[in-house]
């Protein structure tokens, strides 16, 4: 189960880290990478970690009309699942439909295996919850930006899988940035 935005914004802050640009002196925010870009084949193989995969889910928010992540991700074995942003367009409902299609998943599987949730968003832990008590292991992957170390997410699972590692195992650069003068 992969928690789109969450992987693509958190691989583009590391990367611009890796890439020595640090937070706005301003905001103190930390600017992503607009260069890195998922490659979904990699990122579905990592996260299987040679294991089996049952179902592969995807959700996100609707991209514009001419973004094509959508069809490369369902061309490299993911399910796809957007939904619109609200008026302020802000994500909505995403979580939500991961936590729906896991706890479908789990609760149709006949025999408990691995669930791995790539996101680091607590949001989850109802869905940890339940895979628990249907005999399930679980594990998070997703970048230490996103989930606390000690938190009730990653306290939560039977393994976490930091992601910060592999941005060249899981994605690919577009462009160069920034910009070189």
């Amino acid at each position: 189960m992969v928690d789109n935005s969450n992987i693509f914004i958190e691989g583009q802050k590391i990367s611009a880290i890796r890439k020595g640009v640090g937070p706005d002196a301003v905001t103190g925010k930390q600017p992503g990478d607009m260069s890195w870009r998922i490659e979904f084949a990699k990122l579905l193989s990592y996260l299987a970690d040679g294991r089996t995969i049952r179902k592969a889910f995807l959700v996100g928010s609707r991209p514009p009309p001419n973004d094509h992540v959508w069809e490369m991700a369902k061309a490299n074995g993911f399910e796809v699942i957007t939904h619109a942003r609200d008026a302020n367009n802000k994500e909505k409902a995403v979580d939500t439909e991961l936590v729906a299609r896991g706890t479908l998943a789990i609760a149709t599987t006949p025999t408990p295996a691995v669930l791995i949730i790539a996101s680091g968003d607590r949001d989850f832990i109802p869905l940890v919850n339940i895979a628990h008590e249907l005999g399930w292991t679980v594990e998070m992957c997703a970048f230490s930006s996103s989930y606390a170390q000690q938190g009730e997410m990653a306290l939560a699972v039977d393994k976490v899988r930091p992601l910060d590692g592999s941005l060249d195992l899981i994605g690919y650069y577009a462009f160069v940035w920034p910009a070189k003068e």
